[in-house]
């Protein structure tokens, strides 16, 4: 059960715009940058996992109560993995109230800049997490696969409240809802595949680049100008 107490140094200004939908529109970048410096005051980011057996024969993790993985894409992605690891990650509840202070105010630019800083925030805890794994992983005989976290795909977020508990992510504040809606809000839960470094499977990573949806306002763009 690591616990990783990971820093947040900096909130990457190019993804928050990103979030909030500000890919193409015109906006003041100060905004951004305080929402940004707002969020790295504010968040106590940390993160826990576990790592686990898994039989890819028939999508189970083998744990004390054993888990079944339902969806074609999960269990695909899945396919040629011998271990994996259950994460969760948040930055805590304080910068939630600062979001819902910011709309109660009427600041609604700053609010929805807020939790779009509090989001890329969140996946950059994530990002760091695993790659804390890596080290880790490679001594074993292990390649790292993409994170792929409920609700993705065909993968149901009722599974949340398992993965929760085979990440213990109680110990780190996280529980969830009877709709199963993560609390804190920004939070992070997912599964990471791990292949024996002597497999050549990869699978690709989506991405806008590979994504049908091109007016998606979360579209990464190419500017050079940000």
């Amino acid at each position: 059960m690591p616990i990783y107490n990971a820093p947040l140094k900096k909130v990457d200004q190019k993804e928050t715009r990103r979030y909030a939908g500000l890919a193409i529109a015109d906006f003041d970048e100060n905004f951004i940058i305080d929402a940004c410096d707002e969020i790295v005051y504010s968040a106590t980011p940390r993160g826990i996992w576990n790592m686990y057996n898994y039989d890819n024969i028939h999508g189970i993790v083998l744990a004390d109560k054993d888990f079944q993985i339902t969806g074609s894409k999960i269990l695909n992605h899945l396919s040629h993995c011998q271990k994996v690891i259950i994460m969760a990650v948040t930055i805590g509840e304080v910068i939630e109230k600062s979001i819902e202070m910011a709309f109660n105010n009427g600041t609604y630019s700053h609010g929805l800049l807020l939790d779009a800083a509090a989001t890329t925030a969140v996946e950059q805890i994530a990002d760091a997490l695993e790659k804390n794994i890596d080290p880790k992983a490679n001594a074993l005989g292990y390649k790292r696969i993409w994170r792929f976290s409920p609700g993705y795909g065909d993968w149901s977020i009722t599974c949340q409240p398992q993965i929760l508990k085979l990440a213990n992510a109680e110990k780190i504040g996280i529980h969830c809802t009877s709709s199963m809606m993560l609390t804190p809000r920004k939070s992070v839960t997912a599964i990471i595949g791990l292949v024996p470094q002597t497999d050549p499977f990869s699978p690709e990573k989506p991405s806008c680049q590979n994504c049908s949806q091109k007016n998606c306002p979360s579209r990464k763009v190419t500017n050079k100008n940000f």
